[in-house]
């Protein structure tokens, strides 16, 4: 006889929320990074306001690509291995700022005045430039160089992502130019965070009162959004000055490159739920034993923590191994008919991904009724992937395919707050998606 239970995780507990505020278009978020490709970029500093979505706005400092406004984080630059980059930099702020560019080799530069780490444009319209070779492909960020302690703080950052040689998006789809490396979708998280009381400050003139041992950060972000704002498409226009989302979709049996970045002065821990994940690299370096042995000294683990300025690649993978019951139904009901064919002897469907194993199996618990459970906005009405139940009136809406939805986040608690509201911060999801659902 089943049990009638009811379990708790982190997942549930916040799909219990009635997030009603937000509307999750699964047809939205990609598996391209988006950024500007090329290898001349002319940036621009300057300054802006973004939301929040507690309803505050806090002053920045950031990069843009010369055409549309400053953005947090800065255009994220896409370049090819071997390749000869050129940043140019034109400061329209009234400070000193510049660009360093770690893990980047031999980089030359000139400017306006020579800091402490780097050539520096002067305030209000001074010029700065630099090059150097993208020697190695992977994971990096820029950042300003001048006063980093503040002007990281203020939004001076960005991401890099140097492609490998060979690389193709539609026929060869590597990290690092290794098989082990390929993947299928790939997602930037860059984490940082912010205290606004410093903002305030810079805002009001009062940069000299600025007593960094007493910061204290209020927002967490993932690509320069708070919770929820992480799960709207990019390029939403009610946030135009962070552009980036950082909602995650892919279907089972698919690999999904993660490229995280600490861009912060503090550590988080990153926790993708779902399945374990596979440390690849580390710095826009493979971890690899030797010339052509692939990532062979990768890590799986559950939970990420790049120290401040660190960069992590890992592989992302989700099947429902041995799961104990049928994901896709049971196939001798109606609606729910399905064949597993395993025919390369690996225990998965070629063509689904279903863990054959579990095909027929039946859903362990008997599911509590409607008027027992607190239902939130992604939740579709079955435990099924990519079928729809019963739902009480007003409830659901936010899963379009039937997807199975996942909290990626910060395991620090405080880090999932807007300013002591609850949701927000540093988390967002990945939605595992039935086959045949697009992901562009």
């Amino acid at each position: 006889m089943k049990k009638k239970i009811i379990t708790y995780s982190c997942l549930a507990a916040l799909l219990a929320i009635p997030l009603l505020f937000l509307w999750t278009s699964s047809a939205g978020a990609n598996g391209v990074i988006p950024g500007i490709s090329g290898t001349t970029f002319n940036l621009v500093a300057g300054s802006a306001s973004i939301s929040t979505p507690d309803g505050d706005s806090i002053r920045i400092w950031a990069y843009s690509d010369g055409t549309n406004p400053v953005q947090y984080p800065g255009p994220t630059l896409i370049v090819n291995q071997g390749q000869t980059v050129t940043v140019n930099l034109t400061n329209n702020l009234n400070s000193h700022v510049s660009i360093v560019f770690p893990g980047q080799r031999r980089v030359t530069a000139s400017g306006d005045v020579k800091g402490l780490l780097t050539w520096e444009a002067s305030p209000n319209g001074g010029h700065a430039s630099y090059s150097f070779v993208a020697s190695q492909p992977g994971t990096y960020m820029y950042h300003s160089g001048t006063r980093p302690e503040l002007q990281i703080e203020m939004g001076l950052v960005g991401a890099i992502i140097v492609r490998p040689t060979g690389f193709n998006q539609k026929l060869n789809r590597t990290a690092y130019g290794h098989p082990d490396t390929a993947y299928d979708h790939e997602y930037l998280f860059m984490l940082s965070e912010m205290d606004p009381f410093i903002h305030d400050l810079v805002d009001t003139g009062l940069t000299s009162n600025i007593d960094n041992t007493t910061r204290n950060a209020r927002f967490w972000f993932i690509n320069g959004r708070n919770a929820m704002d992480t799960l709207s498409d990019h390029n939403v226009p009610w946030l135009p000055n962070q552009p980036y989302g950082a909602l995650a979709r892919t279907h089972p049996g698919e690999k999904v490159l993660i490229r995280l970045i600490g861009a912060g002065r503090d550590m988080h821990a990153f926790h993708p739920h779902g399945n374990h994940s596979l440390l690849i690299a580390k710095d826009g370096r493979m971890l690899s034993s030797g010339p052509g042995a692939g990532p062979d000294l990768a890590v799986p683990d559950f939970t990420f923590t790049p120290t401040p300025g660190e960069t992590m690649d890992m592989i992302f993978q989700w099947t429902g191994f041995k799961l104990g019951w049928d994901i896709y139904g049971d196939p001798t009901q109606d609606g729910f008919a399905h064949t597993c064919s395993d025919g390369n002897g690996d225990d998965f469907d070629d063509v689904t991904h279903e863990y054959c194993p579990d095909h027929g199996k039946p859903l362990p618990v008997v599911l509590p009724a409607l008027q027992d459970v607190t239902f939130g906005g992604q939740y579709s009405g079955s435990p099924f992937l990519g079928h729809f139940g019963e739902l009480p009136p007003g409830e659901g809406g936010l899963n379009l395919n039937g997807g199975l939805f996942f909290m990626w986040h910060s395991h620090n608690e405080k880090e999932l707050i807007n300013f002591d509201i609850f949701p927000g911060g540093m988390m967002s999801f990945v939605i595992i998606e039935p086959l045949g659902v697009p992901i562009r």
